[in-house]
């Protein structure tokens, strides 16, 4: 079994999102017995954005697809995901490979394997809070991988530029997620 672990976070060890997908990955590797782990840094060597002679290119793609486990850091900037995580989509949502069309519209053809996505906001964007309508990254992650067949889990951490109280509040509750998500 194989855990491909993603960070796509600018914030270094300052990143709430690196904190959850390693405390993900660890648990996961733990209750899974020792699973090969391959790590994939998209702030530190991002993969360039998406050109035609790039399709050439299938070694992200085949990454994805050798992964039985996908633990994704994906922090909110400016209401969306980081472009670099975009970019990194652009290459696994290939028709014929992770999706196809039929006569009943698009069908996925990734499912099988498990996305978890760790989610860092610095404001409150949740369901039923006053900037609910702004939470793009969450919609559009669950959105994009229902789309190739997958059901995404999320554990999220959020209100993180509030007050140093409410973050670190807000990601030890996320970091007692990642251990029901790992079991």
């Amino acid at each position: 079994m194989t855990i491909l672990h993603i960070d796509t976070s600018i914030n270094g060890d300052n990143s709430a999102s690196r904190q959850l997908t390693k405390s993900l990955v660890e648990k996961l590797k733990i209750s899974q017995w020792g699973e090969e782990v391959v790590y994939r840094d998209l702030a530190a060597n991002p993969i360039p954005h998406l050109t035609l002679d790039q399709f050439a290119d299938t070694s992200v793609l085949d990454e994805f697809l050798e992964a039985d486990t996908v633990v994704i850091g994906a922090p909110m900037y400016n209401f969306g995901i980081p472009s670099q995580l975009k970019a990194w989509f652009d290459r696994i949502a290939i028709a014929g490979k992770t999706f196809q069309y039929g006569a009943n519209g698009p069908e996925g053809l990734a499912g099988g394997r498990r996305v978890i996505i760790a989610l860092a906001r610095g404001g409150i964007y949740s369901e039923g809070s006053p900037a609910a309508a702004y939470e793009f990254v969450e919609r559009y992650l669950t959105a994009a991988f229902n789309f190739i067949g997958i059901e995404p889990e999320f554990v999220v951490a959020e209100g993180l530029a509030i007050s140093p109280e409410l973050r670190e509040q807000s990601i030890g509750q996320a970091l007692g997620e990642t251990l029901r998500l790992a079991a």
